[in-house]
């Protein structure tokens, strides 16, 4: 995905001189391509997020569209303060983007996971939280957000992701994507999990259930319409996300489903536990730690169909 990302900024910062790109230490060779058609407007700010975000949210302000680009923990956690009293208390529109987001850098140990972020950041007042799942829906978001008039969080992944659509979808802001549809259960994915969910998907038609699967690509706005849609058809709503099961997207649609009642569908929700790993694996490893395999996933939701009597 990071390098789908340098190649679409790229694009937009030749079709848009405001477009300015900041990065906290990395992606040096990366963004070659970037400078070699705006070497004026790219910014290594160095091992000094904080400062970077302050500077992102002047040059918003005095109208240019800034692109913060590292890893997510450094470009979340770390200058918090920055985001929220900079660049979203004045509405500020910068895009921050989160590179190897969730459990991308497990090798590398808690420091560099990232499980917490979308928690953290939907909170914000007039912040957009994106996590698309692919390069395609990554390219759809960065243009979006670059149309938006305040600040915007998009976590990313690393690399090698699967690509889970062959042609664009039609794409919006706030609008979940049908991936597949269904009649008997429904997989919200957010993020770079969306192939496990459609794995999940897989497996259980095999069973003979189909499974109808969205990829909630905005975590904030949230898509209530599709919400009221697949909760009020389907008996069980599987929420799929790298990311704590505390406050992530399973965590707004809870809040959702509280605020609502009166809902036929049940959440069941995946993600990590409230804990710091303490393991060092690969990615691939954390997320079977945390069942977030196709395999679980289906299991998980067979298991509740059945019991529900469905």
């Amino acid at each position: 995905m990071r390098n789908a990302f340098a190649d679409e900024i790229t694009k937009l910062g030749m079709a848009d001189p405001r477009v300015v790109l900041l990065s906290g230490d990395i992606g040096n060779k990366l963004f070659d391509k970037f400078k070699q058609h705006n070497e004026e407007r790219f910014f290594n700010c160095g091992v000094a997020e904080a400062n970077m975000m302050g500077v992102a949210a002047g040059m918003a302000l005095s109208g240019q569209r800034p692109v913060i680009y590292t890893i997510t923990p450094f470009t979340t956690t770390r200058c918090y303060e920055q985001i929220r009293v900079d660049a979203c208390y004045h509405n500020a529109p910068v895009i921050i983007v989160g590179t190897g987001s969730g459990l991308s850098y497990a090798e590398l140990g808690p420091t560099h996971h990232s499980c917490e972020d979308l928690a953290i950041m939907r909170v914000l007042p007039n912040l957009t939280v994106l996590a698309p799942a692919d390069e395609v829906e990554l390219r759809l978001c960065l243009r979006a957000a670059l149309e938006l008039d305040g600040p915007t969080y998009m976590r990313i992944g690393k690399k090698g992701e699967p690509v889970n659509h062959s042609t664009p979808p039609a794409f919006a802001i706030g609008r979940a994507i049908t991936v597949r549809d269904g009649t008997d259960a429904c997989l919200i994915s957010t993020g770079t999990v969306l192939a496990v969910a459609t794995g999940a998907a897989d497996i259980l038609a095999a069973q003979g259930i189909r499974a109808r699967v969205e990829s909630f690509h905005t975590v904030k706005p949230l898509d209530q319409d599709t919400l009221s849609e697949v909760f009020e058809r389907f008996a069980v709503v599987g929420v799929v996300e790298e990311h704590s099961r505390i406050g992530g997207l399973g965590g707004a649609v809870a809040e959702w489903l509280a605020a609502r009642g009166g809902a036929r569908g049940r959440l069941v929700s995946f993600g990590t536990s409230d804990e710091f790993m303490p393991e060092i694996g690969s990615q691939h490893y954390a997320r079977a730690r945390y069942g977030l395999t196709a395999k679980n996933i289906a299991g998980k939701l067979a298991d509740v169909l059945h019991h529900s009597g469905l």
